[in-house]
């Protein structure tokens, strides 16, 4: 049988579909444990940077919708209820990433990158350092800041 960490380092999709084969057949004496515990972790560090990518959009928006009044449009409208149903989406799969929405420093820093896409890409400077709207306002359907 071929060395299964190495293959790890060269195809990890080859690597996957060994390992899983190895688990379904109850080999557990021939799988890479160090990298199948790295590979769970990440499933789960994957899960919270979706989370964090799309509430960044999400206040990105937010902060453009509020500050460009002139330039609200559809197209904001709609990726602001595309992120907002991602998000509600995302917390239905996995729960357990509520946990997350509820800390003030993940928060933090999610603010910090939106506030910084919304001046990149708007022009905006003088951005509150914290975010001015409560979490639950954020998330509701239909709330947008005017």
């Amino acid at each position: 049988m071929q060395d299964t960490s190495a293959r790890y380092e060269d195809d990890v999709v080859a690597w996957a579909e060994d390992q899983a084969r190895l688990l379904r057949a109850g080999r557990f004496d021939a799988v890479d444990i160090e990298h199948v515990a790295e590979e769970i972790e990440d499933v789960g560090k994957s899960e919270q940077r979706e989370l964090a990518s799309r509430m960044a959009v999400l206040l990105t928006h937010l902060i453009k919708w509020h500050c460009q009044p002139e330039r609200r449009g559809k197209s904001w409208r709609l990726t602001i209820r595309n992120q907002r149903r991602g998000i509600e989406l995302r917390l239905a799969r996995t729960p357990s990433l509520k946990a997350m929405l509820q800390d003030a420093g993940w928060q933090q820093e999610i603010w910090v990158d939106a506030a910084g896409a919304a001046s990149a890409q708007a022009g905006l400077d003088e951005l509150p350092e914290q975010c001015p709207w409560a979490l639950e306002q954020v998330l509701m359907p239909d709330w947008l800041p005017d």
